[in-house]
């Protein structure tokens, strides 16, 4: 999969890169609360390198696109996210891999970062649907998900080993090529209420 840049108004989603590995890890303000819930351990900065190094091996094999998330003034880094699980043949991806900075969270980052790779998604990729799913106990993150217009499709029980061996829930949501325009609508109407950081 060939690396592309994204460029928002305040948020700029710009090719991973293993040279990332060390701000994505002195971005990590409150690595407890931020990883909770992910199934990777990101504790460290090896921890962070073997995250990188993961989602590069994914997309030279065709099945990620990878970024980090920087503010477009300073560019710094402020989190991660990624397309993952790709199957062309059935025009499908899945949008994850996300961790956003303590210190940007309740701002709108999300809401454009997951705008500008929904539209690549949908209109320069060409998708049927992309998927997004999270922990059953992650309550902040099935809320912005929903808050993005995307449908809950149903909960996979049991369905990871967390790294603390705890068995995870997985929520599962979607949102298809019919429901992009719609979709669209309300995020250019969330930004506009929203304060991004500069």
């Amino acid at each position: 999969m060939t690396a592309v840049r994204l460029q928002g108004g305040a948020v700029v989603l710009q090719p991973l890169t293993e040279d990332d590995a060390e701000a994505l890890f002195a971005a990590a303000d409150a690595p407890a609360e931020l990883f909770r819930y992910l199934p990777d351990r990101l504790e460290t900065l090896e921890h962070h390198r073997a995250f990188v190094a993961r989602a590069l091996a994914e997309q030279a094999q065709g099945k990620a696109l990878a970024f980090t998330i920087r503010l477009a003034g300073s560019g710094e880094v402020v989190g991660t996210t990624r397309f993952g699980a790709i199957e062309i043949a059935h025009a499908r991806a899945e949008i994850g891999w996300t961790w956003i900075a303590g210190k940007v969270q309740r701002s709108a980052v999300n809401t454009q970062a997951k705008k500008l790779l929904l539209e690549h998604g949908f209109e320069v990729m060409k998708l049927n649907r992309v998927e997004f799913k999270t922990d059953s106990l992650n309550q902040r993150s099935r809320s912005a998900i929903w808050r993005l217009g995307a449908t809950q499709e149903g909960i996979f029980r049991n369905h990871m080993v967390m790294p603390d061996g705890r068995i995870r829930h997985t929520v599962y949501f979607s949102i298809t090529r019919e429901e992009w325009p719609e979709v669209r609508r309300r995020l250019d109407a969330m930004l506009v209420h929203s304060a991004l950081p500069v």
